[in-house]
């Protein structure tokens, strides 16, 4: 099982690593590509209305893309924030998936076997005891709980 968790990061983190470099080398490519299309602009705008008019149309289309880029970031902080405010759901979806492995289970039954049932009961109260103790201190620390 820990192999497998141990895989999973590995095949993830090269994706990821991967991505960012085909993204940073996209990158790249569009700023050159936008330099010289600037470059035509402001030579165009130069010729055919003078040195002022080019400048200002320079600084409008830098300003149009700043506030592209400002836009884009503020609305994938708030999908960020959004998504961050949600960590119960996969807290819950990845323990149902550790139950769900038939190894955990096996390994379970084999404890049982070998502590045996009438010793493992007080064993088990305790830990359920702390573990609501544990999931109550989380609880009042995040959000009030329901009524």
């Amino acid at each position: 099982m820990l192999q497998r968790m141990i895989a999973d990061v590995k095949e993830s983190t090269g994706h990821t690593v991967r991505l960012t470099s085909l993204a940073f080398a996209a990158a790249i490519g569009l700023f050159i590509t936008t330099c010289f299309l600037c470059a035509a602009a402001f030579v165009a705008v130069l010729q055919r209305y003078g040195l002022i008019a080019a400048c200002l149309t320079g600084a409008a289309v830098f300003f149009v893309v700043t506030l592209i880029a400002a836009v884009s970031y503020i609305v994938r902080k708030r999908s960020v924030q959004a998504r961050a405010l949600r960590p119960t759901e996969a807290a819950r979806s990845a323990a149902q998936s550790l139950l769900a492995d038939p190894m955990l289970l096996a390994s379970g039954l084999q404890v049982v076997r070998m502590v045996g049932l009438k010793r493992l009961i007080p064993i088990l109260a305790v830990g359920g005891l702390a573990l609501g103790l544990l999931a109550r201190g989380q609880m009042t620390g995040d959000a009030e709980p329901a009524e």
